[in-house]
This record gives structure tokens, C-alpha cells and sequence, in this order.
């Protein structure tokens, strides 16, 4: 889910950044109201305007719905990880304290205190 609707967010913002940039400024309706030939466009004299005004505001919501979309997943993703978390066998696994030689005695060569070299495992 989260997925798709980073999908549907990355095409919203390119097709927004695209219909921004079919637009024109203010400056342009000067131009058009001497009829500079957009009165013969496929969407009227005002019609371009309206439709690209309406659909900038439609993408503009769906962008802000997505983005909205997104906090909520991310925000969600980090409280069921939690902060600090330790791999299950650190939890299960109790602490093994490594064997000492008392005091005064030397290991043998075999390793542990005690042990006889002919002890070890061939």
C-alpha cells in the first residue's frame, strides 16, 4: 500500500510540475483580450485557463492527500520497530561468564585450570 501510494505521489508532483508550466502568467491575458488567436484554441478563450486551473487545484489536493499518506505510514512503520531493539537470541541466550583460574594456579597447557594436555580432543 505504502508503495503504491508513493507511486501515485511521484506522478502527481511531475504531472502538477508540468501543468504549472503550461500555464500562462498574468501578463499573457493582455494579449489575448487584443484576440492574439486564442479564441480559436481547442478550449475557448477562457477555457484553457479553466481547465488547467481546475485540474492544477484537483493534482494539487491529491499531492497534499498523498504526501499526508505518506507521514501517516512512516510514523506508523517507526512505533511497531520501536527505537532500540535487540535481536531475539541477545534476549533468550543467558550471560556465560568465561572460566577464571583461582589465584596462584596456572592453566595447564591444555587450556581450562585442571586439565592435562592428553585431555584434549584429537
Amino acid at each position: 500500500m505504502e508503495t503504491l501510494l508513493l507511486v501515485i505521489h511521484v506522478l502527481t508532483a511531475l504531472t502538477l510540475v508540468g501543468l504549472v508550466l503550461l500555464q500562462h502568467g498574468k501578463g499573457a491575458d493582455v494579449g489575448a483580450a487584443f484576440g492574439s488567436g486564442a479564441s480559436g484554441s481547442v478550449f475557448g478563450s477562457a477555457g484553457s485557463a479553466n481547465f488547467l486551473s481546475r485540474t492544477t487545484a484537483i493534482l494539487a489536493v491529491i499531492f497534499f492527500v498523498t504526501s499526508l499518506g505518506l507521514t501517516y505510514f512512516s510514523t506508523r512503520k517507526t512505533e511497531s520497530m520501536g527505537v532500540i531493539t535487540k535481536p531475539a537470541q541477545e534476549k533468550s541466550l543467558p550471560a556465560q561468564i568465561p572460566p577464571t583460574a583461582p589465584a596462584g594456579q596456572q592453566p595447564a597447557p591444555g587450556g581450562e585450570p585442571g586439565s592435562k594436555a592428553g585431555d584434549v580432543p584429537k
